[in-house]
Order: structure tokens, then sequence, then C-alpha cells
């Protein structure tokens, strides 16, 4: 048993830990009920509830959802287009986000892979100061993937 002021009462039967709660006008809650014997605090239990969910929200505000932005580029895309692309995957990454190059293949395109796999390593090398390949270019069915991540504070300093 603890009381509001966290001075230790030792142990006691739920009664008079009741009857010495009531006496302060707080409630008896129980703290460590998987403890031998259970820990049990005088508090305000509503008091103690708005506190847990202020800090619940606070942790809820500092996690970052990282979402996944695709980026969908072709074999024979021209140099204009192709620094479109790298330019908004550059602000994808700033802002944190994933990005996912997709090359698509057209009819026998996708007998050249090597070129689209080139393609991959170049749109990479554009973005090599802010990101890092987390997942190597790989063919699926008629498209290549690659998927780039942001760099971490550790990982900007380290270059």
């Amino acid at each position: 048993m603890i009381d509001s002021n966290g001075q230790q009462l030792g142990i006691m039967p739920i009664k008079e830990g009741l009857r010495i709660a009531a006496e302060q006008g707080l409630d008896l809650v129980e703290v460590a009920p998987q403890a031998k014997p259970p820990v049990c605090r005088i508090m305000d239990y509503g008091k103690y509830k708005y506190e847990q969910s202020k800090r619940e929200r606070d942790a809820r505000k500092k996690q970052r959802v990282i979402n996944v932005k695709e980026v969908k580029i072709r074999p024979r895309i021209e140099n204009h287009d192709f620094q479109v692309k790298v330019k908004n995957a550059r602000r994808f990454l700033s802002d944190g986000d994933k990005v996912k190059v997709t090359l698509m293949f057209r009819g026998r395109e996708i007998t050249h892979a090597s070129l689209g796999h080139d393609l991959c390593l170049k749109f990479y090398n554009e973005l090599e100061d802010l990101a890092v390949m987390e997942k190597e270019p790989k063919v699926e069915g008629r498209n290549m993937i690659m998927i780039l991540a942001p760099k971490t504070q550790e990982q900007v300093k380290g270059d």
C-alpha cells in the first residue's frame, strides 16, 4: 500500500486500504496486480486516467507514419521526364517517406531487363545523398521494382 504522497504504508487488508482512501476523499487503485502481494495506491483515479491518456496522446504525436510513395518510369524515358521523376522522389524522401520505383516494361522490352536494371541504378545514383537502397531492382512480372528509404541522421553524417 502506497499513500497519495508516495509513502509506503506497508501490507494491509483491502478493507483497511479502502477506509484510509475514503477518509482522504481519494480512490484505492491497484497499480501492480501481478506483484506478490499486489501493490495498491491511494490517488485520484480520474486525474490518473487523464494524465495517462495525455501521455498516450503525446506518444502518438511523436510517432511518424512512413508511407510508401510510388514513382513509375519506363525504360525509354526521356531525360527531362527522368529528372522530373527524380525531383518528385527527392521530395518524398525529404518528407520521410519511402519511394517505390516501378519500371514498367511493355511488349518485348522485358527481354532487355539489364537496361532497366541500369536505369534503376541511375535513378538511385541521382538520390544517393538522400536515400538508401532498401530493395535491389528485381523483375516481378512485367515490372522491375526497387525500394528506396530515406537516410537516417547517422547515415547522412557518416557520408
